[in-house]
């Protein structure tokens, strides 16, 4: 199951890069990859593409293997009136960015770049508090954390499904290892919540919550907000 798990993580990857050249070979034919893969719309169906396939997959395998219906099998188990805590758990973890100011962070990354046209910023942002935390915790804490953690005991299940979900990230902050670490840290919150919890429900929140916060800053900081007002008026 463990192989399994990995071998759906590698999917991700693989789908992203797939759908990224082939953006490239026929549609931006002469602008550098690292450019085609700054373009946020690109990274919105990237991501997709990748994450529809390996939540069929997973759900398949849960469903057509096992027999279970796979909201009971990751023990989804929506929180009820206290959502909103773990949705201001996720505010509160937005504490971890401000390690930033004290690591040796890029001055300009990918990121930062998707916030630079009103119609990406709002279109990033969607995205980032809806499909992207869904899909995001019904792999790494709904499908791989409990295979680590039956394995190697709760501590290493947290430490080593927050590990990958730090490193998927990467590419997105320019491969910085500092920025790695934080997502890391964001990633053992987490997962923390689903373990002590049982819900990857309330893990989805924090996530929400976190994300939701995160690109409100971002777009405030890159002007998103602001150039969209222009526009309108």
């Amino acid at each position: 199951m463990l192989e399994i798990a990995g071998v759906a993580l590698l999917a991700v990857i693989v789908l992203q890069a797939i759908v990224l050249f082939a953006a490239k070979a026929f549609v931006y034919q002469q602008m550098p990859l690292r450019e085609v893969a700054q373009k946020p719309i690109l990274a919105i169906v990237a991501q997709l593409v990748s994450y529809l396939v390996v939540a069929q997959f997973m759900v398949m395998l849960v469903e057509g293997k096992y027999h279970v219906r796979f909201g009971a099998a990751i023990h989804w188990n929506w929180p009820g009136t206290r959502s909103w805590v773990f949705v201001g758990i996720g505010v509160m973890t937005v504490a971890l960015d401000l390690m930033s100011r004290f690591l040796p962070m890029p001055k300009s990354t990918p990121f930062e770049h998707f916030f630079e046209r009103p119609l990406d910023a709002y279109l990033i942002s969607i995205f980032a508090i809806t499909v992207g935390p869904l899909m995001e915790e019904l792999f790494f804490r709904g499908f791989l954390y409990p295979v680590i953690e039956r394995r190697m005991g709760i501590l290493w299940g947290i430490l080593l499904t927050a590990l990958p979900f730090g490193l998927m990230h990467s590419m997105q902050y320019g491969n910085s290892w500092a920025a790695v670490l934080v997502i890391f840290l964001v990633g053992v919150v987490l997962t923390s919540v689903r373990a002590v919890t049982k819900s990857v429900a309330a893990s989805f929140l924090v996530h929400v919550g976190y994300n939701g916060t995160l690109m409100f800053f971002a777009a405030l900081a890159t002007h998103g907000f602001q150039h969209l007002d222009k526009m309108g008026t």
